[in-house]
């Protein structure tokens, strides 16, 4: 008999390194989460008006320059994109000339940035290729060969960085605004590998979910999850010269069509003796905790001068009119206290997220900080992310790390994260609002935190626990159970936390089809009666 820690354990995976594809055929065959456009039109599943021998492909992404000045189309990658120097990126291209307005260059641009600067294009590092009209071709791009151009002279060879996760795409460059319509298929590239494996084997794993709200009640908030920090702390206003008044009404905070929306608002309100012209909600969780993954599902409000976040505060700050402090935990001023911030969000750089932590060491305008563009922050639901572990804070949105805080030295100073903290949702409305705001709404499909399984110590035998093979896996991977586990059921989750599959175990070999998986981490989880056990398989 082994004695082994049954709280979400990994299956400890060594291998070289996995290499990184990004692809995309447009016929369902794809690593590229989405595409997106700026200044152009763009269609990922359009039909193939030119099929011949050069390719006989049905569905190809259709792009337009409606005579923007830019007109970009790209994507994010989950991660870095690492280039050596055998990394090619390459894709057909098709222009038909009877598509073409003005006199500019026929050529196509590549185009790598750091999507986690709020000016992306800033340092990024470009290819143009010459291309001919009328016909399909391949075109191919190697930042070891072809003359490159890093619009910031003082940028590194591209081949050295480490900070690249945006591709660009651009037909017959920019500050024009003359048309182009172009078709292109089979976007792929292989990058080198990534040095290390994906996250830390020996992260826990937060998989127990310890606390959420599903906002599915319609009306008023769960007041048991839920308290209203409507008091202002310095007497006639808040901090950081904000201009409104936090309410506890229903106009500003509710439950409608399983979303809570909380809503700044232009309005005259008197409270404490103190009249406002703009009215909002700050949220404070009745439930504190210390380490977890905290996912808030949240689409943002909008106007310049609106300044919405997720966040959090020590349990034991000090602060007057607070949920914590009100019951006795108020013993340590801010910022010794720590302040995590996942989300904020500024109305006057619309399409901006930033993360950023508060400590004695740095606080007010910290260096602790990182974000990304995020182009429909404020149409579309997004998942804002926190993975707080024992040395470190990652923060990411849809699984896309931006900024990660981990101080060479843990201590008072820099490192006040080893209490409980809790949770705060809020707009701010600054003192530079546009006149003409009337109001908007955050609006949070969910707030959920998960910890660490703590089943204990149990006795089982080694024997009982599953086994995946092979791991990392490409098109499939086979299940081998104990007889102990059959009848038994498993999920399987994704990074973040969304549930792609579930099964019951029926043989001792089972075998999963992972090939419409995206590359990236998955965890396997089977549930018995009395253990739980969880695993990680890779897919390639």
């Amino acid at each position: 008999m082994l004695k082994v820690l049954l709280s979400s354990l990994l299956l400890f995976i060594n291998f070289t390194g996995i290499s990184q594809i990004l692809e995309d055929d447009f016929e369902g065959n794809s690593t590229i989460s989405s595409w997106y456009e700026d200044e152009a039109l763009m269609d990922i599943n359009f039909s193939n008006p030119f099929i011949d021998s050069s390719n006989p492909s049905s569905t190809v992404l259709r792009y337009e320059d409606a005579e923007g000045q830019y007109a970009n189309i790209g994507f994010d990658s989950s991660s870095a994109i690492l280039l050596d120097q055998n990394s090619t990126f390459s894709l057909k291209i098709y222009v038909p000339s009877s598509e073409l307005t003005g006199n500019q260059t026929n050529q196509i641009s590549l185009k790598l940035q750091n999507r986690n600067q709020s000016t992306p294009w800033s340092t990024q590092s470009e290819i143009i290729k010459t291309i001919e009209l009328d016909q399909w071709q391949t075109v191919s791009f190697s930042f070891s060969q072809d003359e490159f151009i890093n619009l910031n002279p003082d940028s590194p060879d591209p081949l050295m960085r480490t900070d690249f996760n945006r591709v660009v795409l651009q037909l017959n460059g920019e500050n024009n605004t003359d048309q182009v319509i172009a078709f292109i298929d089979n976007f792929y590239f292989e990058g080198r590998d990534s040095e290390d494996e994906p996250g830390n084997p020996n992260d826990p794993v937060y998989d127990e979910l310890v606390w959420y709200d599903e906002f599915d009640s319609d009306g008023a908030i769960n007041t048991n999850k839920w308290f209203h920090q409507t008091k202002l702390p310095q007497g006639d206003s808040w901090f950081n010269g904000e201009i409104q008044h936090y309410t506890n009404r229903i106009e500003n905070t509710f439950v409608g069509n399983g979303n809570l929306n909380l809503v700044a608002k232009n309005e005259t309100f008197t409270d404490q003796g103190v009249t406002k012209e703009y009215t909002s909600a700050r949220l404070n969780s009745k439930f504190a905790f210390t380490y977890g993954r905290v996912e808030v599902r949240a689409k943002l409000p909008t106007g310049v001068g609106t300044w919405p976040a997720i966040w959090l505060l020590g349990q034991n700050i000090q602060e007057t009119g607070g949920y914590w402090d009100n019951e006795g935990f108020g013993n340590t001023p801010w910022p010794a206290c720590g302040e995590i911030d996942i989300m904020e969000h500024w109305g006057d750089d619309q399409n901006y997220i930033s993360s950023a932590l508060h400590t004695p060491s740095s606080f007010g305008n910290t260096s602790n900080v990182g974000g990304q563009i995020i182009q429909t922050a404020s149409t579309a639901f997004h998942n804002y992310i926190l993975d707080w572990y024992p040395n470190r804070m990652v923060f990411s949105v849809d699984g896309n790390v931006h900024y990660t805080y981990q101080p060479d030295i843990q201590n008072d100073q820099t490192w006040p994260f080893d209490e409980d903290q809790y949770i705060l949702l809020n707009t701010a409305i600054q003192s530079i609002i546009d006149p003409t705001f009337t109001q908007s709404t955050m609006e949070i499909d969910y707030v959920r935190i998960y910890q660490e399984s703590n089943l204990g110590i149990s006795e089982v035998n080694s024997e009982v626990k599953l086994n995946a093979f092979p791991n990392p896996a490409q098109n499939q991977t086979t299940i081998h159970s104990p007889k102990e586990a059959l009848g038994q059921e498993v999920f399987i989750y994704n990074l973040l936390g969304q549930l792609i599959n579930n099964f019951v175990l029926r043989s001792q070999s089972t075998t999963i089809d992972t090939s419409n998986w995206s590359p990236g981490i998955f965890f396997l989880q089977r549930r018995g009666p009395q253990t739980t056990e969880t695993h990680k398989i890779i897919k390639e």
